[in-house]
């Protein structure tokens, strides 16, 4: 049986993986971890997820919390998810990050981190949606410098972050497959006389509001005709169940950084 602790257990996506974990065959929930002071602290996590009791804790405890597990799920923010995969680290216990909104510094002091324990740092844990990351790479390669490469998202108007971490390695995805470097040919923003659209360019495009879970949007226009390939997110569950997913697979790993396409074996 693999424990499993959950980082932000109190939050609408701590909440769904733990039932998530509920659901799932040979996981168990080991631990609930919370910042200090929050109002849900020493509370049943199942209790607060809406799953009935698990008798576990929502703790600020992070080194018996992760003591006490094989891998951690961290759904946070990157400062707090480096903090974990440090804790982590010193633990030589495995972690899950879906986190999002990391810099280039913060994924390279990941990867360092990573040196001692296996870690699953992936943007968006569906299967749906990374599937759509290789069907990219191939359409992009097929259809080549002829068509113009634009991506739109939207989300719920509480998401911090913009472009979505999804989004942008959807746009990464594409300007590897085209021998781009996303930094460079990245166009966030359009206003006023701006003028004539590269050909390099890879514009982004951020939608906010209501309770929007999460759509994407890759455009690939040429003349004449244009391809879209779009994928929707009805509930935060195939989240969560792709991080249950990814935890089970990452215990027992060979030290180092793997993401989503590693554990569906789409590589």
């Amino acid at each position: 049986m693999i424990k499993i602790a959950v980082c932000g257990a109190a939050g609408r996506m701590g909440g769904r993986i733990i039932a998530a974990i509920k659901e799932a065959e040979g996981v168990e929930l080991s631990g609930a971890l919370e910042r200090p002071g929050h109002p849900m602290l020493d509370m049943d996590a199942g209790m607060v997820a809406g799953v009935g009791s698990n008798h576990v804790k929502i703790s600020d405890d992070i080194n018996a919390v992760v003591h006490g597990c094989d891998v951690m799920i961290d759904f946070t923010t990157p400062k707090v998810s480096l903090k974990n995969l440090e804790v982590c680290g010193l633990h030589k216990k495995a972690i899950v990050i879906g986190s999002t909104g990391f810099t280039p510094e913060e994924r390279e002091l990941a990867r360092e981190l990573a040196r001692e324990i296996p870690v699953v740092l992936a943007p968006n844990m569906s299967v749906g949606v990374n599937v759509c990351f290789k069907i990219l790479a191939d359409i992009a390669k097929i259809l080549g410098e002829d068509f113009d490469v634009e991506i739109v998202e939207a989300h719920h108007k509480l998401k911090k972050d913009a472009p979505s971490g999804t989004a942008v390695r959807m746009g990464e995805v594409v300007a590897e497959a085209l021998g781009r470097d996303y930094t460079k040919v990245a166009n966030y923003h359009r206003e006023g006389i701006c003028g004539e659209r590269t050909k390099e360019e890879i514009g982004m495009q951020t939608i906010r509001g209501g309770d929007i879970v999460g759509e994407h949007t890759v455009y690939f226009i040429g003349m004449g005709e244009r391809i879209e390939l779009t994928h929707r997110a009805h509930t935060r569950d195939m989240f969560s169940r792709g991080s249950v997913r990814a935890a089970k697979w990452v215990v027992g790993k060979a030290p180092g950084i793997y993401d989503m396409q590693d554990v569906l074996g789409l590589k």
